[in-house]
């Protein structure tokens, strides 16, 4: 279930105002209350036969509250406003139910655990900085460290566990810059015109509702005025209504014009939350590769190619399938140097290995024996034994030279 949690702190604290100041009136009190003139007697001056604390009396009621119940039942006209004002009105709502909407899922998404977000709230009502927080990519960086110290860290496996653990650490750090820049870059704008512009035009929109309400009042005592002397004071407090109803409604109507200086803002700041998602996943796509790079693997899955990892069932031992198909990984990658060099000087060339595929990014030759790519190009490729894994052999035209694995998608 997800909780509005600044609504609900909201309604506490004006639920706990309202208490300690009915707690703090021990005399009888006047003062209008939402438009109700409200007498607040307490039991030391008048006590209540109900044995209440206090007891409320209405003892006035202005026009404009008798004007808004006569309108709800359908007993009064209504001042109606034009379809651009709204539009207008229309467009700012769905503005600002969309913005909420908005900025609690990028919330989620950045921050998933609903603990969390709820320290990180009233940290910020509060005031105060928000402690640092591990991401969990780098808490569990932080246990594969420790395991690998603890089975082993000369081991295959213990080795693997510190490689590993190295690249979840990277992985975090980026995750804790993208949370930084997404919250500045984008949940702050948001934030700020829910809880700056749209109170404004929230206040200025109930100010042109009672002006409305005090206009219609008007037009209603003047249709019942009969003496000549009642229709003038009345048709003069019409002229002062209309007056404040139509400045009271160029105002909002210039801050509900200015919703469209929200969007372009708002885009802006959408732009930058794309870029900084950008920048994000491509850093931890070079993390995994490079991890691949570190542990050996073909990483010919990762980059789109169909093929099924692990080679077809044939005369051919284990070994030799291993070392001359592209598609999996290496089995002699993961035995020990010296023995993978003998068993590579064993495997002859296969009769059909070669496969063609397309080049992902360009690439420039380290030296003679590499071949210099071009995104987008379809090579030749196939291996050789005793090849490090990590590299193919590639054709184009007349050229030949290594290829690394990484720039390549190999196809069907």
């Amino acid at each position: 279930m997800d909780f509005n949690m600044k609504k609900l702190a909201s309604d506490a604290g004006i639920f706990f105002t309202r208490a300690v100041q009915k707690a703090q009136c021990p005399v009888e009190d006047l003062r209008p209350r939402e438009g109700l003139l409200l007498c607040v007697r307490s039991p030391a001056v008048d006590p209540s036969p109900s044995g209440d604390a206090s007891s409320l009396e209405f003892i006035g009621q202005p026009l404009s509250i008798q004007k808004f119940t006569e309108e709800k039942f359908g007993q009064a006209e209504k001042t109606e406003l034009d379809a651009q004002f709204e539009n207008l009105l229309a467009r700012a709502d769905s503005t600002k139910n969309w913005t909420e909407k908005i900025l609690r899922q990028t919330e989620v998404l950045l921050q998933p655990n609903p603990s969390a977000r709820v320290e990180e709230f009233l940290y910020e009502k509060l005031d105060r900085k928000v402690p640092s927080r591990v991401t969990n990519g780098e808490l569990l960086a932080q246990y594969m460290a420790e395991a690998a110290s603890e089975l082993g860290p000369t081991t295959p496996y213990g080795k693997t566990l510190i490689k590993v653990a190295e690249a979840e650490k990277r992985l975090g750090a980026a995750e804790r810059d993208f949370i930084h820049t997404a919250s500045i870059g984008f949940l702050t704008p948001l934030r700020t015109f829910l809880e700056g512009d749209w109170k404004t035009i929230s206040k200025e929109r109930r100010l042109l509702h009672n002006r409305r309400l005090d206009l219609d009042a008007c037009k209603a005592r003047l249709k019942k005025a009969k003496a000549a002397e009642a229709k003038a004071t009345a048709e003069q407090e019409l002229r002062v209504a209309q007056t404040e109803f139509d400045r009271q409604a160029e105002v909002t109507r210039l801050l509900l014009e200015g919703i469209s200086s929200t969007h372009v803002n708002h885009l802006r700041c959408l732009h930058e939350f794309v870029e900084s998602q950008t920048t994000y996943y491509a850093q931890c796509y070079r993390h995994m590769l490079d991890l691949q790079k570190q542990l050996g693997r073909f990483p010919g899955t990762f980059v789109g190619t169909t093929e099924p990892t692990s080679p077809p069932l044939s005369s051919t031992s284990p070994t030799t399938a291993a070392a001359t198909m592209p598609g999996g990984p290496s089995v002699a990658s993961l035995a020990p140097p010296g023995e993978a060099a003998l068993r590579l000087e064993e495997v002859a060339p296969p009769a059909s290995g070669t496969r063609k595929a397309r080049v992902l990014y360009d690439y420039e030759a380290a030296d003679s024996s590499e071949l210099a790519l071009l995104a987008d190009e379809l090579i030749t490729v196939y291996s050789l034994p005793g090849m490090d894994p990590d590299w193919l052999i590639g054709e184009r035209g007349n050229k030949k030279g290594k290829v690394p694995v990484t720039y390549l998608e190999l196809l069907s």
